[in-house]
């Protein structure tokens, strides 16, 4: 058997190999581009010409022969036929190409735009009693978010949580998540993969609050759902080359490859998407790694609607636990400065496989259904830090990782929606159900004493990856199935008046546990039936108010004992974590170019399990707080300010604690913020300079966050600010796109999360990059 640091190198020249032959073929498809393809009604910011139908002209009456008169030619009669006759109807992909030109300019304007996957249903957000707020797909574009915590920092009252070392998608929304907490979604559906966001992602929502009655097993935080770019029923494409910088040298490249078309027919299309890259980690040592492949069709029928995608993806990254803190600040080193090794990394695969059918069976209802396979697997290498010495530099650490993991979820949902009336009364109607088998496996645990370190005077390479297996740690496995019925109506009282009612009925296994032998610390059977509740008056067909009651529900699960003692298993008999919310707010949507969301909301959450760190073992261990409240309010805006200027935007105040717990009362939920904010303006030139040039900046800011559950130390808040650029030409016949992005512009060295005080994570540094795409 090789050795653990030999299997590591196989595996990074496997990997690296696939990801090389990515980069060099984007580089090969950019140099040819122009030679090898025409334009074809490219998805562009500068318009395409407008697709006209004519009407038809009155039929001409036979002409009557009049005899003794010359007959016309048969030629000069044939072009007098084609003169006279009426044009080609426009065909579907000319029809696409025009509408998707009219939306590019809704999307620069940063037109927010609800899938219908994250509530659903097509109902206008101002016809709903639940606050969904969209990053749109310009948005993402425009800033070039590194990860799904960078892209929600557009959103109010999000904060990141422990990212497992930077490896995991970890947001709390108001006040409530974690990672592999079951909140992250595509296009509706559950994700396991570590990280969410990616060249296949078209825009990101966040439905807030308790989503339990959609959704079934759920913090009271609400859900984050991730759109996929979807085939497109004409012929268009990018090609997209990026260099970026950070400093001293830290420099990467990235590329993707996107084209969609119709195949065949007016009614099928595909789309393919590439992307791969290759880049230094900011910090002073590491190097990021990856591969996305993402092919997908859909069939657009008449009545029914037909999609499938597949995303592939590899990945090598680091494995970074950031810093510590020692009297309430940071270890007095640079930034830049690692506490462990260069073969700390995370190597692994994801697979996603996604359907769904859309079929209308009339004018008043329709049938959807669709099913989501998603795994993960994994495995890393780390040094633990177990204690550091400020004063001395010495840093006692475990030479730690997990080999094995494997993670996977497959998921199955269909559901009717229609009208029914009653009288005058309209009533919509959503009914369905949904099914859910989720697995999380660590199969080796390494647990390995390593000599001490000192990060006054550090000296890298001495050591090698651990091999001593953990028994006792291993085979960590946590499984959950869930499968539940729902019914939700909005009765339409009056064209402004409507209520809204939902119950879901949910039957839930969990177990969990971990150790050779395995050691069982969760084993729950049980059912719940969840309440929802809402009001929704219509000021004026741009302006709404409304309020709602939700609930929540998750059963409480560990792998590890419990710190009372170890061997009581949490079962049946012990309660779920159930959220309660009380939301009210109003809704905006003005001439559709400018939207937004003010509302006020109260979250109870009960029997909740609290992380701590045992200072013995280093390890954290889980006590139940009791009750947690968490209330507070959030104002978000999107859209067109004016012909001009677009702005997103957001402000959220979160006052969440434990409010009952014999040793925790009165504390503040950990790595969640009192204040956020964030504004984000572009100004588009428009056709006032010979191509069209766009620039944009703004700023995040996060407000003190208590860095553990019991406040022993703080992080501090801070602001970051990013600009961008871009500068759409033409060379030749083709669309060409010029970005320029200042990421952290002025390079603030800050603190978004910790797991705790010995694992603090920071934020990047500041980062340059250069782009030009390609469109044909």
């Amino acid at each position: 058997m090789k050795s653990d640091g030999r299997l590591v190198d196989d595996r990074r020249r496997a990997a690296d190999n696939g990801r090389n032959h990515l980069l060099i073929g984007a580089a090969i498809l950019l140099a040819d581009v122009s030679a090898a393809l025409t334009p074809a009604g490219a998805q562009s910011s500068v318009p395409l010409p407008p697709v006209t139908v004519e009407a038809a002209a009155p039929k001409r009456k036979p002409a009557i022969a009049v005899t003794g008169q010359p007959q016309r030619p048969r030629a000069a009669a044939t072009g007098q036929r084609n003169r006279n006759a009426q044009p080609a109807p426009p065909t579907a992909s000319e029809r696409a190409a025009a509408a998707a030109a009219a939306l590019n300019e809704a999307k620069l304007g940063y037109r927010a735009m609800p899938d219908t996957t994250t509530l659903r249903s097509g109902a206008s957000p101002l016809d709903t009693s639940q606050s969904v707020n969209v990053v749109p797909e310009q948005v993402l574009k425009d800033q070039l978010p590194r990860n799904l915590d960078d892209a929600l920092a557009n959103v109010s009252g999000v904060t990141q949580a422990n990212t497992l070392a930077g490896t995991q998608d970890a947001v709390m929304r108001r006040g409530f998540g974690d990672n592999r907490d079951g909140s992250i979604m595509r296009n509706g559906m559950p994700l396991v993969q570590g990280r969410s966001l990616n060249a296949a992602v078209e825009s990101v929502e966040v439905l807030k609050g308790p989503a339990s009655l959609l959704y079934g097993i759920m913090d009271p935080g609400g859900i984050v759902n991730t759109i996929s770019k979807r085939p497109e029923l004409y012929q268009h494409g990018s090609v997209t080359l990026l260099g970026s910088t950070f400093a001293n040298s830290k420099t990467g490249a990235d590329g993707t490859l996107d084209i969609t078309g119709p195949i065949g027919t007016d009614d099928l299309a595909y789309r393919f998407i590439g992307y791969g890259v290759s880049e230094d980690y900011w910090r002073n040592f590491g190097r990021h790694r990856e591969m996305l492949i993402a092919p997908s069709l859909a069939w657009y029928g008449p009545n029914t609607t037909v999609q499938l995608n597949y995303e592939h993806r590899e990945f090598v990254t680091p494995f970074d636990r950031g810093t510590a803190f020692v009297n309430n600040a940071p270890l007095a080193i640079p930034a830049t400065r690692r506490l462990d090794e260069p073969f700390n990394n995370m190597w692994g695969t994801s697979d996603l496989v996604q359907a769904s059918v859309e079929h209308r069976l009339n004018e008043n209802w329709k049938l959807f259904a669709a099913y989501s396979y998603n795994t993960e697997t994994f495995s890393a290498n780390q040094l633990r830090i177990t204690s550091v010495d400020a004063k001395t530099g010495i840093e006692k650490r475990s030479n730690d990782g997990t080999w094995g993991s494997l993670s996977n979820a497959s998921y199955g949902t269909s559901y009717l929606q229609g009208n029914v009336w009653l009288g005058n009364m309209r009533n919509e109607v959503l009914f369905g159900g949904d099914g859910q088998y989720r697995t999380i496996y660590r199969d080796n645990l390494i647990r390995q004493a390593t000599p001490n370190f000192n990060f006054y005077n550090p000296v890298y390479g001495l050591i090698t990856p651990g091999t001593t297996i953990s028994a006792a740690d291993s085979a960590q496995t946590d499984k959950l199935g869930q499968w539940s019925l729902f019914f939700q109506d909005t009765l339409h009282i009056t064209e402004r008046f409507a209520l809204v009612g939902g119950v879901r009925y949910m039957d839930y296994d969990q177990i969990a546990g971990k150790g050779r032998p395995f050691v069982t610390n969760t084993n729950v059977s049980a059912d719940k039936v969840l309440p929802l509740g809402g009001i929704i008056l219509k000021l004026t067909d741009e302006v709404s108010l409304y309020a709602s009651y939700t609930q929540s529900a998750k059963p409480n699960s560990t792998i590890a004992p419990l710190a009372n003692g170890g061997g009581v298993v949490l079962d049946s008999n012990i309660a779920p974590e159930e959220g309660t919310q009380y939301e009210t707010g109003l809704k905006f949507d003005f001439n559709k170019r400018l939207s937004g969301t003010v509302a006020v909301y109260d979250i109870e959450k009960r029997n909740v399990l609290v992380g701590q760190l045992d200072a013995a073992t280093g390890l954290n261990v889980y006590t139940t707080a009791g009750k947690v409240r968490s209330h507070g309010a959030e104002f978000d805006i999107t859209g067109r300010l004016s012909d001009n200027w677009s702005v997103i935007g957001s402000y959220g105040y979160t006052d969440a604690r434990v409010t009952e717990d014999p040793t925790l009362a009165g504390k503040k939920l950990q790595n969640v913020a009192l204040n956020t904010a964030s504004l984000y303006l572009v100004y588009d030139f428009g056709t006032a300079l010979p191509g069209r040039l766009r620039l944009g900046g703004g700023a995040r800011y996060v407000g003190d966050r208590p860095g553990d559950a019991t406040n022993s130390f703080v992080l501090p808040s801070y602001t970051v600010a990013d600009v961008f650029a871009t500068y759409e030409t033409k060379i030749d016949t083709l669309p060409v796109i010029y970005q320029f992005n200042v990421k952290n512009l002025f390079d603030t060295v800050y603190y978004p999360s910790a797991n705790s005080i010995l694992t603090v994570a920071l934020g990047d540094a500041r980062r340059f990059s250069l782009s030009a795409t390609v469109k044909f």
